[in-house]
């Protein structure tokens, strides 16, 4: 059995293995007996109240040990000889399908109508200075798609569209 819980604890808390692991048994009530790994999923700093505090999301695991999924990209295969598939877009979207395409065997070819990064910055210092719009290469048209130059937010409807979880361990991998 895994049960998933957040924790919050103090700075000094937060470093010391067996209070975390104290402290999740007692909060998801379970014998301390029962209970064989408590796995870290998730640190965050909560620095909204006048003492900062570090929220933890852990799993529990009672019963059963914790069994790492193996690294995304050991998956990957050797696709120079496989068939092709073409992906238009070499935005965010388009580079996940070209992952899974390669994760499948297939060898993604991908296509997109804007310029690489550094060729798209003299077009955007075109829009911002000057007004001039080059159709193929702005904002949204060129390498990395809209998310290059935005903040750095993906938004996803995760809730609605299935597990967004092996894209973020994916760009975890990748530092």
């Amino acid at each position: 059995m895994v049960k998933e819980l957040e924790l919050k604890l103090s700075p000094s808390e937060a470093q010391d293995e067996s209070i975390i692991r104290s402290r999740a048994i007692q909060k998801c009530r379970l014998p301390a007996d029962t209970v064989e790994e408590v796995h870290l999923l998730r640190r965050s700093i909560d620095a909204r109240g006048k003492r900062p505090a570090i929220r933890l999301r852990v799993a529990v695991y009672a019963g059963e040990r914790y069994q790492p999924e193996p690294a995304i990209l050991d998956r990957f295969r050797m696709v120079d000889e496989a068939p092709e598939v073409i992906i238009v877009g070499a935005g965010p979207a388009g580079y996940f399908a070209a992952l899974e395409l390669i994760e499948l065997g297939l060898k993604p070819i991908v296509f997109d109508r804007g310029k690489d990064v550094r060729a798209r910055r003299r077009d955007l210092r075109a829009i911002q200075q000057f007004g001039e719009v080059n159709p193929d290469s702005n904002y949204c048209f060129g390498e990395g798609g809209a998310g290059t130059y935005s903040d750095g937010k993906l938004y996803t409807r995760s809730h609605k569209r299935g597990n967004i979880e092996k894209a973020m361990r994916l760009l975890v991998e990748h530092g």
